[in-house]
């Protein structure tokens, strides 16, 4: 720790700030997840301009250190940094405190958006909105895939993988899971053999820069709680299994394997296993399940819930609440169990119950991973399969592309008519996005007006 004395002035950089109470925090972490739109890398900023340059909570080095170790991981990494920063400030609760407060208000909306599409949806002003929304979600898939592939496809072995995971998603249907594996392995393989064409994975590079002492500075030592300790660690495990073996039981006694809600948390406990590389990555393996497996709801129901997603704060994973929200209600296994007038109940639990399931890992990832990064605070290396899956990654998620602009381009199918204005929509949506750089919630709030005036005109 620093020997200055901390200050309260914000314009004196050169001391550490007043160490910050469970409370201040509670409201900072309760706040954020009010406004923490624009995906992981808007959240990223957010959260990097207020706990490094504003407030100086944590150093430049020990931010960046903490996101490199959440990049590795499944899950969302704007939510598993705000769980690492909380967890090392004010030690477990501090982390679940963080960790909760990103995802909670979310979820809340969500289930109001859900509830209102899904009773609404067919009033001529919501259907016109979501028909701007469709061909706009369409491009903003489309403009992942360009981001994501731009920053990982660095050599020919990259770009072929990518190619090879998209034709075995697109041509032979193989499940997302055995993409992953499979490109893990060539990854192993491949930076044992050739590492040079392994190290071209995301992450984020070294500290350049200095905002003043922080609270948690480069040279702070890691507290007591975030030191390595078989006991907790094996606790934790525990503690982990029991809290999703017990609702997963309940869930199996009340409803049996087969029943929807089991399905759901043991599909979105894999899902949560299998998000390497951010939300669009495990989109495809959500719309492979939810949509052609289960047929918990509709491919065009599923574009409409990535659009609330994109415009929703909170990370974009959560368009699993939506899946589940409109799988519960629409399920007359739970109709019959909650009655048909308590639908919205059933669709709520459902909601809350695979954001549980989804969640889950990432706290334990962190609150047992944390200490093994704290042994350090070198930059982490990423490894070839991360590299690997990564790439892979890109050619599902362009298979993802093919196929929102099937269903927004054919509403009934090859055999039935184009839709040449949402091909105009969706056009003019990526470029917006593409060529002018501009954010998504206002292109998707601009589509949306410009599909509800093409709606009422009609």
């Amino acid at each position: 720790m620093s020997s200055a004395l901390p200050t309260n002035d914000p314009g004196d950089t050169s001391a550490p700030p007043a160490p910050v109470s469970f409370g201040e925090a509670f409201r900072f972490w309760l706040k954020l997840g009010f406004v923490s739109f624009g995906g992981p890398a808007g959240q990223i900023a957010i959260m990097h301009t207020e706990l490094v340059e504003r407030r100086r909570w944590i150093s430049e080095r020990r931010f960046l250190h903490a996101l490199n170790y959440c990049m590795v991981l499944p899950g969302p990494e704007a939510q598993q940094l705000a769980t690492y920063i909380g967890w090392l400030m004010h030690r477990t609760w501090g982390g679940v405190v963080a960790g909760g407060l990103f995802v909670l208000p979310s979820l809340g909306v969500l289930i109001a958006l859900s509830w209102v599409y899904i009773a609404f949806g067919n009033v001529p002003l919501v259907a016109g909105l979501f028909y701007g929304i469709k061909p706009a979600v369409t491009a903003i898939v489309v403009q992942a895939a360009h981001r994501i592939g731009s920053r990982a496809l660095k050599n020919n072995v990259l770009w072929a993988i990518a190619a090879a995971s998209f034709v075995a998603i697109f041509a032979l249907n193989v499940p997302f899971p055995e993409i992953v594996a499979a490109a893990a392995l060539i990854g192993y393989v491949g930076g044992r053999v050739a590492p040079e064409r392994f190290r071209a994975g995301g992450g984020h590079g070294a500290a350049t820069k200095s905002f003043g002492a922080a609270l948690i500075d480069d040279d702070t030592p890691s507290p007591a709680h975030a030191r390595f300790k078989a006991s907790r660690l094996v606790t934790l495990i525990v503690v982990g299994a029991v809290l999703w073996a017990t609702p997963m039981a309940l869930l199996y006694a009340l409803q049996g394997w087969a029943g929807t809600l089991t399905q759901m948390g043991w599909f979105f406990t894999k899902a949560a296993l299998l998000t390497f590389g951010g939300a669009y990555a495990v989109l495809p393996y959500v719309y492979q399940g939810a949509v052609s497996g289960y047929g918990w709801l509709t491919p065009a129901q599923m574009i409409d819930g990535l659009a609330l997603g994109e415009t929703t704060p909170g990370p974009l994973i959560m368009v699993v609440a939506f899946v589940a929200f409109v799988g519960g209600y629409q399920s007359s296994e739970l109709a019959a169990t909650f009655g048909t007038d308590r639908l919205f109940l059933a669709g709520a639990v459902a909601a809350t119950l695979v954001t549980w399931f989804t969640f889950l890992p990432s706290f334990l990832f962190i609150l047992a991973g944390g200490p093994l990064v704290e042994a350090t605070h070198g930059d982490l290396k990423f490894t070839g399969p991360l590299t690997a899956i990564t790439a892979a990654v890109v050619g599902v998620i362009l298979n993802l592309a093919l196929f929102f602009g099937y269903h927004v381009l054919w509403p009934k199918g090859m055999s039935g008519p184009f839709d040449g204005m949402s091909a105009l929509i969706a056009l003019g949506a990526a470029l917006a996005l593409l060529r002018f750089k501009r954010g998504v919630i206002e292109v998707i709030a601009a589509c949306a007006v410009i599909g509800l005036a093409v709606h009422l005109l009609r």
